[in-house]
């Protein structure tokens, strides 16, 4: 279902979306060689509980922790356990925000100490392609604009883009109607409305585009052949002249 939403529910999601943003300034610090994921897990539990908000993913479809860790070769749903992260790692830290009934969305991708010149092209590539996305959407813009600027950004670059997940509206619930894929042709698809929230999420690979669900925890979500993803995304408040983006930090 979509739903638009009221000056209230705008506002309730804003807090949360500043609750968002704190939270990814302060990863910048905790994310070091060394830590679990589950370490981070706990952080990012802690901060939101203690701000008066609640975990959006927690126990979400039976999701078993408050934030999605996917280390390199992980594209999405990577369950924070025991994992020790390494000096050369990345990890994409996927948080849901929940305050008085109404949710924001939002991941970043992180480096884990000093990384490879490649693996920052594709953290700095997979960030650009969320803001190629958004250049003159506005209500009124289709889906498929979204779609068709992300992959004219990425593919050319020579990485590939998942297509088995995509974005979706958000507020009154975690994953709202309309999908919003990665790739498509601008002018098709659900046409966007004023005071309607999306996420926007490029998830991007090194390699092939094709994935692979972990058969033992069902969420894990993985390249086929190994090399590594990142993934980026954002909150975002559709108006009659742009975007308001509620889950940006400042760099």
């Amino acid at each position: 279902m979509i739903t638009i939403k009221t000056p209230h529910q705008i506002e309730l999601m804003r807090h949360s979306g500043q609750i968002m943003k704190e939270i990814f300034v302060g990863l910048r610090d905790v994310i070091k060689p060394g830590i679990t994921t589950k370490e981070i897990d706990t952080w990012v539990h802690d901060y939101i509980v203690s701000h008066g908000c609640k975990p959006s993913f927690l126990n979400y479809m039976g999701f078993p922790a408050t934030v999605c860790t996917s280390v390199n070769d992980v594209i999405v749903h990577g369950i924070p356990d025991d994992t020790v992260l390494a000096e050369g790692d990345i990890v994409s830290v996927d948080v849901g925000v929940q305050y008085k009934g109404v949710h924001t969305d939002a991941c970043r991708t992180y480096p884990v100490g000093k990384i490879s010149d490649e693996a920052k092209q594709l953290i700095e590539v997979t960030k650009q392609s969320f803001f190629e996305a958004i250049k003159g959407l506005k209500a009124g813009s289709y889906v498929g604009d979204i779609g068709e600027a992300v992959q004219k950004f990425v593919e050319p670059k020579g990485y590939s883009l998942v297509r088995e997940m995509q974005g979706h509206g958000i507020g009154l619930s975690v994953h709202e109607d309309p999908g919003i894929p990665n790739y498509g042709v601008a002018g098709t698809g659900y046409r966007l409305r004023e005071n309607m929230a999306i996420c926007i999420e490029p998830m991007v690979n090194m390699g092939s585009r094709h994935i692979k669900i972990s058969s033992t925890d069902g969420w894990t979500c993985r390249t086929r052949d190994g090399k590594w993803a990142a993934h980026y995304e954002n909150t975002l408040l559709i108006t009659k002249t742009g975007v308001e983006i509620m889950t940006l930090e400042e760099d």
